[in-house]
C-alpha cells in the first residue's frame, strides 16, 4: 500500500515538473544567456575574425615596392619576397630579412594620401 501511494505521488509530481511548463520555463531562464552569446558573436567575434582575415590577405599579398611596418616598429620598402621571409630596405643600401608573419601594416607607396 505504501509503495503504490509513493509511486502515485512521484508520478503526479513528475508530470507537474516534467510537463510543458518546465520546457518553457527553462527556455525563459536560458534565453538571456543565449541572446548575449549571439549578440557577442555578431558585435565582437565576427568583426575581429574579418579584420584578421583581411590582415592575413594583405600580408600574403605583399609585393616588391610595398611599404611595410613590422611588429617591432621598423618601417621600410620591400625589395624581395619569399615564402616565409621578406627583405626590407630600411635605409639606402641597408636591407634586413623579416619574417612575413611579423608584418603589421602593408601599404602601397603609390596610393594617394587621404588628406590630399
Amino acid at each position: 500500500m505504501f509503495a503504490t501511494s509513493a509511486l502515485a505521488a512521484s508520478a503526479t509530481s513528475a508530470s507537474a515538473v516534467g510537463g510543458n511548463g518546465s520546457v518553457a520555463s527553462m527556455f525563459l531562464l536560458f534565453f538571456p544567456y543565449i541572446a548575449i552569446a549571439v549578440v557577442g558573436y555578431f558585435l565582437l567575434l565576427r568583426p575581429q575574425q574579418q579584420r584578421i582575415k583581411a590582415q592575413q590577405a594583405k600580408i600574403n599579398g605583399v609585393k616588391k615596392g610595398d611599404s611595410v611596418v613590422t611588429a617591432g616598429g621598423v618601417l621600410g620598402k620591400v625589395t624581395k619576397v619569399e615564402d616565409q621571409y621578406v627583405e626590407v630596405e630600411v635605409a639606402p643600401n641597408v636591407r634586413i630579412r623579416v619574417v612575413k608573419a611579423t608584418l603589421t601594416e602593408v601599404t602601397n607607396p603609390l596610393a594617394k594620401p587621404a588628406n590630399d
